[in-house]
């Protein structure tokens, strides 16, 4: 009697082939993906001899969104970024930097470990990162997400920008070392005689 073994290098069940079905394959190679963030593993079928490709990548466990008439939805990346994009229509940020802030932002929300999350918390910790990347998208993002009812309260959100701005300017300028005095002779001002 012949009997083809299953080839199995770990403890898992094979991947289905995508030619004929079977679960009998062999991991022919494995490889880091460019991110360091998957295993591209190439397979080869033992009944048909095809070859294809799978993939394996850390499950991201993210939270559900709770959003604030008490639905539940999954996180959705692409809706930060997409409100994120809108909010810096035109201004000088690359969508590297973008991109950067969305994954800031997913790894904050893993690191705090929570099944389900209010959307509010999600939007103030966009803001936040938006107030640091450019105070423009900052003001577009926060009267979009703040719902400002009035000129009023949006003046407010912009006086407390400008009064953060002072402060940190001459928070700057308190730090910096003075410079030494200059005590080489200054030049004597010259008066022309002006055309009368």
């Amino acid at each position: 009697m012949f009997f083809e073994p299953r080839a199995k290098s770990y403890n898992e069940p094979n991947m289905r082939c995508p030619y004929c079905s079977s679960f009998d394959n062999k991991v022919v190679d494995s490889r880091m993906g460019k991110e360091g963030d998957s295993i591209r593993r190439r397979r080869e079928c033992l009944k048909c001899e095809g070859r294809f490709t799978t993939y394996e990548r850390v499950e991201e466990v993210l939270p559900s969104v709770i959003k604030k008439d008490g639905r539940r939805e999954p996180f959705d990346r692409l809706k930060i970024l997409n409100g994120l994009k809108k909010a810096c229509e035109k201004r000088p940020i690359s969508t590297e930097m973008l991109e950067k802030t969305v994954e800031e932002i997913e790894k904050s929300l893993q690191e705090k470990g929570l099944k389900e999350i209010p959307s509010t918390v999600i939007g103030e910790e966009v803001m936040e990162r938006l107030h640091k990347l450019d105070e423009v998208a900052y003001v577009r993002f926060a009267s979009v997400y703040r719902s400002f009812r009035d000129i009023n309260e949006f003046m407010s959100e912009l006086k407390d920008i400008l009064s953060n701005k002072e402060m940190k300017a001459v928070k700057e300028t308190t730090e910096k070392p003075q410079k030494p005095e200059d005590k080489s002779p200054k030049p004597e001002k010259l008066s022309l005689p002006l055309d009368t």
